[in-house]
């Protein structure tokens, strides 16, 4: 059986290196397999010091989605950062592409940190409705400070290399290379005393900053009142600076399970998992390449696409050719040659009632996202066209035969005093006309174009969840 990280030993230098394509994500085989190599490294008695880093395009990029809402299995991840830290030998992690969540709180359980350029890190768990959950809160902050603490982990915001470095997250920013060429490099600085190896639980705890705690709390409570887990993130921060490690990790544990049990980290996670893949249409079997597409008529959403188009491989012409396969059509007095792919663009407003709109394909659009919706166009050719908007960096869900994004913005409008409960109301409707390919898109619509509070995970699942609860009494 293989594993998704690996063990070599390089002269005296030994390398744990991570291999769990797409994005390392930390699922129980890399823990398993960060446990057995640790304890590998620390037995070997020519390794004088560890490296640990990732292959691929980015090192750990958080947590495995595919175990989200199950039961945790061992070792759990405060055990394997437990285990980094308290190693016999001083272990390197090398930064590259991003290191988030849970890839963060890996690295900081090691002794040094070389950041590659373009790297990303952050500490993002809050816009999931909880709290970083294995030593993030009480780590960065003895590294960082409280205020830079608060702000990266309330907001969930990446920082690039330079500023890690700044804020003393990380030990180095590499001029360039490879991981594994950055990580020995690293570690011979080590073993020639260039660079002193600190184990962060040691640290000393931060500097209370009582009046940062304040101000983010304040300015929580104007911006955000209505959330949960960034106040509990501000608690577990300020409890960073009052005792040691461990009484600090206990409370942070406290503060997690109080988030995993809050609905609104239900409701975040189910927006979450809505926004993965709305451009799929389900049976779509192998669709064509659009690479030629025409922007006929006049429309601000033309501008925008022009300026993606060439990193897109895409050819954008104002007019129609022989070459081209789909035309983009604002207004009503252009024409699309029979041989394309004919998508009109509207307004929501406009496309209440699509029955005698007379194209392929309708392209709704409204502030935050867009809906492509079938009208003659088959599968292949409308997952063809929702290809070809993705890659034009265009945010896009698809539906069929009506607009879900239309009737949710009428329903809202036509109950301004509540939006919020019509949206509900529609939502049910339209699951019963089977407009929606899935229901989550429903919910992803509502939240990114109109507004619909995000933590409540949508209109579609706050109603089902109502008729349940009805139904169940």
């Amino acid at each position: 059986m293989t594993t998704p990280v690996s063990y070599q030993r390089h002269d005296d230098i030994g390398v744990i290196t991570i291999d769990n394509p797409p994005v390392n994500a930390l699922g129980q085989a890399v823990r398993q397999g960060l446990m057995e190599a640790v304890a590998r490294g620390n037995e070997d008695s020519e390794a004088r010091v560890l490296v640990l880093l990732a292959r691929g395009r980015t090192f750990i990029a958080g947590a495995d989605i595919r175990e989200f809402g199950k039961p945790p299995q061992a070792p759990i991840l405060p055990e394997v950062i437990a285990t980094l830290e308290a190693g016999d030998k001083p272990i390197i992690a090398v930064l590259h592409g991003t290191a988030l969540g849970g890839g963060l709180e890996v690295a900081l359980g090691c002794q040094l940190r070389v950041a590659l350029p373009g790297t990303k890190l952050g500490l993002p768990e809050v816009k999931l409705g909880l709290l970083p959950g294995a030593g993030g809160t009480q780590r960065l902050p003895r590294l960082s400070g409280i205020e830079a603490a608060l702000d990266l982990i309330t907001s969930g915001r990446f920082a690039d290399a330079d500023e890690a470095l700044a804020l003393g997250i990380v030990d180095a920013v590499a001029d360039a290379g490879d991981p594994l060429e950055v990580g020995l490099a690293a570690a011979r600085d080590v073993l020639a005393g260039k660079r002193t190896p600190r184990v962060t639980g040691e640290l000393p705890p931060p500097a209370a900053d009582p009046a940062a705690i304040e101000r983010y709390r304040a300015q929580l409570e104007s911006e955000v009142p209505e959330l949960f887990s960034p106040f509990r993130c501000v608690e577990a921060i300020a409890f960073s600076s009052e005792g040691s490690l461990a009484d600090g990790l206990r409370r942070e544990r406290e503060l997690f399970f109080a988030c995993m049990d809050s609905p609104q980290r239900a409701g975040l996670i189910h927006a979450f998992f809505a926004a993965r893949a709305p451009h799929r249409v389900p049976d779509a079997g192998e669709p064509p390449t659009l690479e030629h597409l025409a922007l006929l008529g006049e429309h601000p959403l033309f501008e925008r696409l022009r300026g993606k188009a060439e990193r897109a491989g895409i050819v954008l012409a104002d007019r129609p050719a022989e070459a081209t396969q789909a035309c983009l059509i604002a207004g009503s007095d252009t024409t699309c040659p029979s041989h394309c792919l004919s998508i009109v663009v509207l307004s929501p407003g406009a496309a209440e009632d699509l029955t005698a709109v007379d194209a392929d394909l309708a392209l709704v659009v409204a502030a935050g996202m867009t809906e492509l919706v079938a009208l003659r166009a088959d599968a292949e050719r409308q997952q063809a066209a929702a290809n070809a908007l993705k890659a034009l960096r265009l945010p896009v869900t698809v539906s069929r035969q009506g607009s879900l994004l239309a009737t949710l913005a009428k329903a809202a409008r036509d109950d301004d005093a509540n939006a919020r409960a019509a949206m509900e109301a529609a939502s049910l409707m339209l699951a019963e006309r089977g407009w929606a390919y899935r229901e989550s898109d429903i919910d992803l619509l509502a939240i990114e174009a109109l507004g619909y509070p995000r933590h409540l995970g949508g209109p579609h699942r706050q109603a089902s969840q109502a008729v349940g609860a009805e139904r169940a009494s």
